[in-house]
């Protein structure tokens, strides 16, 4: 592989249906490995294509693991389509099988290639401590093979996997292991917006060369065209999006408000008048009901806002691919996305810097597009946090 393929276009612009299209054309003899972040996205791509068949994993095998099973299938060559989830466990062992199998790789929307692993540092040196395991040039080491305690299966996992990472001695960091990308023929990661998403920062900081392509529908068909963010229409799907201007939005003037330490540490009084502004917006000015709502912020906070006649009208901050909701036209964003500060610092000790602004409008662009707006409709949308207000103008503007 010379190069990954970012096909970088806006969402409900046909970027899966040129995969599917890409998939039915290739010659018989091509191999293809298409990675998705849903289940239900995965009939939808084998019931698309006609001129091929594509198996999905599962734990039906003799060691009861959706993972050995697409290793089974790598081995009989077939063209594949799996989870994020299931991708994201690749050890050692897949990537040898992957190694010249002559497999074409599709990866529908960024994965998360890296995160902090929930332990502590107290529990990373009683893991040493108990010869659990040991560090060498920073990565973690599994040795105790009999340990069979659920405390620390994960970690287990993942350090047998070769894949888990120790950082200033203090946490533990998982990275998607960057080789799987050289083993493949070729390789396309379909989404919007690279420059704001950690997969970029990740291929920066491991060498991995990516070229930036968009998807254009010439006719009945979607080709692949030259990149150029100003034919995406920005200020036209800008005006499809009402943003509340008023005095609901008081609650988060300074910049920093509704981030995860703001919300983690916000009193009851503001929590009370956030709750009583998102039922203000959405069932009074609006007049929406419960199916015609979608809201978010930190699910650790969704029980404290929610109210009566859109409590279940929630889906998580960092939703996306889904087109479940696309008929959803009243929106609340109660949240200010800023990176997680050790993943920042993470980054940029490896010499990587990372644009703030770029990242949190990424996922905020993803989550109003699975309303109705990937339709060409009309939404409203209360965004009280006045930084990702000016974010989302600076996008219209192309600034970002």
């Amino acid at each position: 592989m010379d190069k990954v393929i970012v096909i970088d276009s806006v969402m409900g612009s046909g970027k899966t249906s040129w995969a599917i299209s890409h998939m039915n054309e290739a010659p018989a003899e091509s191999k293809f490995i298409f990675i998705t972040p849903f289940l239900a996205e995965i009939e939808r791509v084998r019931a698309a294509l006609t001129r091929r068949e594509i198996v999905a994993p599962d734990n039906n095998n003799a060691k009861g693991r959706k993972l050995f099973d697409l290793k089974q299938l790598i081995i009989r060559g077939e063209d594949i389509c799996a989870t994020h989830s299931l991708f994201r466990d690749a050890d050692d062992e897949l990537i040898e099988l992957l190694t010249g199998a002559g497999y074409t790789l599709i990866l529908d929307e960024a994965m998360d290639v890296v995160e902090r692993v929930n332990i502590g540092a107290q529990d990373i040196k009683t893991l040493i401590r108990s010869e659990y395991i040991e560090i060498v040039d920073n990565r973690v080491i599994w040795l105790f093979d009999e340990y069979s305690d659920s405390r620390f299966a994960d970690i287990k996992r993942l350090a047998k996997a070769g894949n888990l990472f120790i950082y200033r001695n203090q946490f533990l960091v998982w990275t998607f292991p960057p080789r799987v990308f050289s083993t493949f023929d070729s390789a396309y990661s379909m989404t919007y917006l690279f420059d704001g998403q950690l997969q970029r920062y990740y291929f920066d900081m491991h060498g991995i060369p990516y070229e930036y392509k968009a998807v254009q529908k010439c006719g009945d068909c979607y080709e692949l065209v030259e990149y150029d963010k100003r034919n995406e229409r920005r200020e036209e799907l800008f005006q499809l999006i009402d943003v509340y201007d008023g005095k609901l939005n008081d609650v988060a003037k300074r910049s920093n408000a509704l981030s995860t330490s703001w919300l983690d540490r916000a009193d009851g009084d503001t929590m009370l008048q956030l709750k009583r502004n998102l039922y203000t917006f959405l069932r009074n000015q609006c007049d929406a009901k419960a199916g015609e709502i979608l809201w978010t912020t930190l699910k650790d906070h969704r029980g404290t806002l929610k109210g009566r006649g859109f409590a279940d009208s929630f889906i998580p901050v960092n939703t996306r691919a889904t087109n479940e909701y696309a008929d959803r036209w009243a929106l609340a964003y109660v949240y200010n996305r800023y990176l997680n500060p050790q993943e920042k610092a993470f980054f940029e000790e490896n010499g990587v810097s990372i644009n703030l602004g770029a990242l949190a409008v990424s996922d905020l662009l993803q989550w109003i597009w699975r309303s109705r707006i990937r339709r060409g409709e009309p939404i409203r949308l209360y965004l009280p946090s006045s930084r990702m207000r000016s974010l989302l103008k600076a996008w219209a503007d192309y600034e970002i």
